[in-house]
């Protein structure tokens, strides 16, 4: 590295040098010249140093899949324009509806909550590129481990978006059956359904199928121990495994700066099977990227770790406040990353949909979100006492003791009602 220090660039002239002759003053303008040469070769350090900095940073910058822009243009990429070469102007649509209604349905979810007729939502908004582009890729027999937030991944599987409500209602456990849909039940406990769907990717293989299991979670689950030990367990036995981690940036209040010192997708080169990190706002390039792993799962290659880079465009669930921890000018950047606008352009900037479409789409959202509400309005009340069951196989003093607490507080209600 090269010192720029006051003394390189002007050298003290000596009480001699002060006094000289002609001579020296000509010795001096010499000196002058070398320093003005050594200054020269001193800035042309400086730019090569920047440049090798430059370059280094960029470098170890994340490759980012992508096959489509946020302008809605499509860019080219021989390593995967192969996995979506054959999609047509009616999938193209297809992927739009998808996406489209999903973000209807999550936001009706949303206002019912708000309503009170759910006791928590963990809304997808901004995520629905991620969640169809690799609900899409899947086939019929492949299985899915979801974490409580993959609406858009349920609705590729066929799952009846009223299902999904149930359990936010907390009127049954789920509400619907796994393998009717080679969907699992949501998991609420952070990272374990990646154990899960490990060990049944295992078990695929001991069966001798040639089927996929996909792993859902965020970058939040990333950090868990269970994903960690996941990891070691699909590597060393080779299991037909995605592990698809939707990196939306915040786990609840955390950035992901604070989770790891690496790109997440790097993480698995520690365990020795390929990451990949796609742009999770660009359904082409999360289609694409994950048909590929998903090949490599089924012909024997092992697990792929694929990062869907993306953002939470709301609250981490519907009890929680993102304007408590993070910038609105982020959002506003990322909101121009839309992935339903960015399809929209690319849709009409090649003809593939006209306003007939966009309209008969439209009425349909508004009819899913008609549904949605009658649906969930029918739905029983919970009963308020049923998570005081099964705690113990006996009784307990201390369940006793809450039990009667809530029962107090629920009369509470009553009273206050009849005194009016």
């Amino acid at each position: 590295m090269t010192v720029d220090s006051s003394a390189a660039r002007k050298p003290r002239r000596s009480a001699a040098g002060k006094a000289g002759t002609t001579g020296s003053n000509t010795g001096t303008t010499g000196a002058k010249t070398g320093t003005a040469g050594n200054a020269s070769g001193t800035t042309g350090a400086k730019r090569t140093t920047r440049t090798t900095r430059a370059a280094a940073k960029k470098s170890t910058e994340p490759e980012l899949v992508q096959l489509l822009t946020p302008e809605g243009k499509r860019v080219k990429n021989a390593e995967y324009d192969g996995y979506v070469a054959g999609i047509t102007p009616e999938d193209l649509r297809g992927l739009y509806r998808d996406m489209v209604l999903t973000r209807r349905f999550d936001a009706e979810a949303t206002a019912l909550q708000r309503q009170g007729e759910l006791g928590l939502w963990a809304s997808l908004l901004g995520q629905e590129a991620a969640q169809i582009g690799s609900g899409r890729a899947l086939r019929d027999d492949d299985y899915v481990f979801p974490t409580y937030r993959e609406h858009g991944v349920a609705w590729c599987r066929g799952v009846d978006p009223t299902n999904l409500l149930g359990m936010f209602r907390g009127v049954n456990n789920g509400g619907w059956d796994p393998n009717s849909n080679n969907f699992h039940l949501y998991t609420i406990v952070i990272g374990s359904q990646a154990l899960h769907a490990t060990g049944y990717a295992m078990g695929v293989t001991k069966d001798g199928a040639d089927s996929a299991v996909i792993a859902y979670f965020g970058d939040g689950a990333s950090s868990q121990g269970d994903v960690a030990e996941s990891f070691t367990f699909s590597a060393v036995y080779n299991a037909p495994v995605v592990f698809f981690c939707q990196n939306n940036q915040w786990a609840i209040s955390e950035p992901t700066e604070k989770q790891s010192r690496v790109p997440l997708y790097q993480r698995a080169q520690g365990f020795g099977f390929p990451g990949v990190r796609v742009d999770g706002n660009d359904v082409l390039a999360c289609l694409a990227v994950t048909k590929r792993a998903l090949e490599r799962a089924r012909s024997g290659e092992g697990p792929t770790l694929v990062e869907a880079y993306t953002y939470r465009m709301g609250a981490h669930t519907t009890s929680d406040d993102p304007t408590r921890y993070r910038a609105d000018d982020e959002r506003v950047a990322w909101e121009a990353k839309d992935p339903i606008l960015r399809l929209r352009r690319y849709l009409e900037a090649s003809n593939h949909a006209d306003d007939g479409f966009f309209a008969e789409l439209e009425a349909e959202s508004e009819a899913l979100g008609k549904r949605v509400r009658e649906v969930v309005r029918a739905m029983p009340d919970p009963d308020h006492f049923a998570i005081f069951e099964n705690v113990y196989a006996d009784g307990h003093a201390l369940v006793d003791e809450e039990r009667a607490q809530f029962a107090a507080y629920q009369a509470s209600f009553a009273d206050a009602e009849g005194g009016h």
